[in-house]
């Protein structure tokens, strides 16, 4: 089954897709589709990249409706450990998590829809991360979970080699709150439309 010309690796929430390409290679090098909007409803208004050495976090980011936002990430170098938390009220997998290495020798996709929090933890120096959004950026509507809540027990340094002390996180994501005294705003089948 193909997903934005993408093959379906698996689903393990609703409307969360692990995606990979089809890669043609040869001597000379590579080639694959990375992304094809071709029957597909999501209409992308934002592409971002960002570049982060070893051992930084980033997340778990979301944005409050009517700016929620569905992503496609993946890496064009190095590698991350990425994580989803359902953040969804209605949805059988609320507070559940999800977690997936995504390099660019593996060249795996996350496609994760609006009402999800997504972070990640950069395993390789100069990591190219890169992000289509559904919605713009708009602060006014962002909100953080903490990276570290207990309650979500993340994994983050499973097979990384790095240590609690390795990890560089930005003032506003060491400021995250925690899951238990998050109020969701994503709730019903139209949360993400004004």
């Amino acid at each position: 089954m193909k997903h934005f010309g993408l093959n379906l690796v698996e689903s393990p929430m609703d409307g969360l897709m692990l995606l990979e390409p089809t890669v043609h290679g040869d001597a000379r090098g590579y080639f694959m589709e990375t992304f094809k909007s071709e029957g597909q409803d999501l209409i992308w208004k934002q592409d971002n990249e960002s570049m982060s050495h070893r051992g930084v976090l980033r997340g778990l980011h979301f944005q409050r409706p009517p700016h929620a936002q569905a992503k496609l990430v993946s890496v064009v170098q190095g590698s991350v450990y990425d994580v989803v938390v359902d953040l969804r009220t209605d949805s059988p997998s609320y507070g559940k998590t999800y977690g997936s290495v995504l390099s660019s020798i593996n060249k795996r996709r996350l496609l994760i829809p609006a009402g999800f929090g997504h972070g990640f933890l950069t395993l390789e120096d100069h990591t190219i991360f890169q992000y289509r959004c559904s919605e713009g950026y708009a602060p006014e509507f962002e909100g953080c979970i903490a990276y570290n809540d207990g309650s979500l027990a993340i994994d983050w340094l499973a097979d990384s080699g790095l240590t609690p002390a390795d990890l560089q996180l930005s003032a506003k994501d060491q400021k995250g709150i925690a899951f238990a005294t998050f109020e969701s705003p994503f709730m019903g089948p139209d949360f993400q439309t004004a």
